[in-house]
Parts: structure tokens; sequence; C-alpha cells
């Protein structure tokens, strides 16, 4: 009596497969036979990147998240995967990429980290995708207009390092290879991370980006400075908060006439807005800044 014909898992680099083994080929009908090697190698794969992921999750703890935004070319995602497992960061969100999604070129470019990107989140919009978040940083090379704190790669990912040990949510933010973050993106932003390079050649592509940054992140395991654990231990105000409380000065604004003339409001509130992403706010700052407006309105109120 032979035995039953048997499915072997083997997991080699990346992927995994199964192999149907028998020692007869009546032992099993033809068409069985064609069923199982169609469905075991898609049920293995499956498994295998969720034990995958679970792993990453147990080994690498905290991490920030690096967000692609608006990317336009499928192999640059697929190489800030990359970049990112390299040094042991799997959480990636992408924002409105504009072309199709999955996108095949990127698993290409991945070349082994193709499990992060069936884990990256994708997001209609840059304020769905920070809305968890306590504190972002936004990379740019060009002059801004919108006065931030600028760090290092270093010195961000250091802070990043405290805040994420003591809870807390941090995000990485990456613009478009055409012209990187528009104002509108990095008013979101608490900081900037700049890249020192040559001002006269300043231009990285994103995987170049991400790499370098998620090699700062990588490489730091020295004890943090003090002034960067009191960083850590700041009870930010996350994004949503600070953006309903944006949005409640201009509501108030707007019914002053605040913002005039109208062709200038919109560049108006852009800088009202990353104002308060500057001022990196504390939930109970937030909450006096509230309290300021409703006063203010209750009085004027009362005086008409």
């Amino acid at each position: 009596m032979r035995p039953p014909a048997a499915a072997v898992l083997s997991t080699t680099g990346a992927g995994a497969s199964i192999a149907l083994r028998s020692n007869s080929a009546a032992s099993m009908p033809d068409a069985i036979c064609r069923a199982f090697r169609v469905l075991l190698p898609v049920r293995a794969q499956r498994i295998t990147r969720a034990m995958s992921h679970a792993n990453d999750q147990a080994d690498t703890g905290p991490q920030p998240a690096f967000i692609l935004v608006r990317p336009q070319m499928g192999e640059n995602i697929g190489a800030a995967a990359r970049a990112m497992l390299n040094f042991g960061l799997n959480r990636m969100r992408i924002v409105d990429p504009r072309d199709v999604w999955p996108n095949p070129r990127a698993v290409a470019l991945a070349s082994g980290a193709g499990r992060l990107l069936d884990d990256a989140g994708v997001y209609p919009d840059l304020a769905e995708a920070v809305a968890d978040c306590d504190y972002v940083y936004a990379t740019t090379a060009r002059a801004r207009e919108l006065s931030k704190p600028v760090k290092t790669p270093e010195r961000a990912m250091a802070e990043a390092r405290a805040m994420q040990a003591a809870g807390k949510k941090v995000a990485i933010l990456f613009g478009p290879e055409r012209a990187g973050l528009e104002n509108e993106d990095v008013m979101r932003a608490n900081a900037i991370i700049t890249v020192p390079v040559n001002p006269d050649f300043a231009s990285l592509n994103l995987g170049q980006s991400v790499l370098l940054t998620a090699y700062e992140w990588g490489r730091q395991t020295i004890e943090a400075e003090p002034v960067v654990d009191g960083l850590a231990k700041t009870d930010f105000a996350t994004q949503v908060e600070v953006e309903a409380l944006a949005k409640h000065y201009e509501d108030r604004l707007d019914e002053i006439g605040y913002f005039f003339p109208p062709d200038k409001a919109p560049g108006m509130k852009v800088v009202l807005r990353n104002t308060w992403t500057r001022l990196g706010l504390t939930r109970a700052e937030v909450q006096m800044f509230h309290g300021m407006m409703r006063q203010v309105v209750r009085k004027l109120t009362v005086r008409d």
C-alpha cells in the first residue's frame, strides 16, 4: 500500500512554495493534482507573509511611519520599500499614488521587500494618513516661506526614536518625484528634515531620501540625549486635534472678515495652519486655545 501524496512547504528568501510529492501518478486524480498545484502556493504565501509581518512587529518594536505622498512611479515605491526593510522599518503609508495600486513594478524593484508593500496602507489624502500621528516630519531640500524647525536626518531620527519609545506616533513625509512636497503638505508637519547636500545639486530621488532617513533610524543605538528625552515625554496633541483647532480659528476669523482680500485668503490660511503645527502644541495647550477663542466669541456676542 503506497502512502498518500504529501505537500511540503519550503521557504527560501522572500518567497514560499509548496510541492506535491506522490509515489504514484495514479494515487491522486490529475485534476485534483492540478488544483493543489495552483491553490497551495497561494495559501502558503499568505501564511508566510502573515507570519513574517508578525515577526517584524515583534522584532522592530516602535517605529515611525514612512509616508509617500502622491508617488508617481511604482519603481520608486519599490526602491523605498527595499531601503526601509534594509534598516528594519516596515510601516509604509502611501497617499494617492499616481499609477494603479498594487503596482507590479513596485514589487519588482522591492527585491524581496514585497511583504512590506502588501501591508502598506493606502490613503486618499494626507490629512487621513497623518490623522493618528502625534509628531510629523517633512523631508524637503527647498527653501520654504513656512517657518519650521529644520533638522538633519540624524537629529530628527534621534528625536523620533525617543518619542516612539515614549509611546508617541511619529511619521515622516516624502514628496512626489517631480517637485517634492507642496506647502500644503509641509504645513501639516511639526518640523522639516533637510539633508546637507551640495547646494548646487540638492535633488534626491524618492528612494535615496528614504534610504538616508532609514539609515539614520537604524544606526542609532546609543542612549538618547536628555533634551531628546524631554521632547519624547511631551504629551503632544494629535494631528486630528490640531486640525480641529485650526478649523475653529479659521471659522471664527472668517466670520469677522479677517481673511481679506479674498485672493489672499488661501495663502493666509496656509500660514495660520503652519503656525499651529510649528508650535508643537500639547493637548493642554490646544484646549487652552479653544477656550480662549470661545471666551472671546462669548464676550463679543454679549456686547452686541
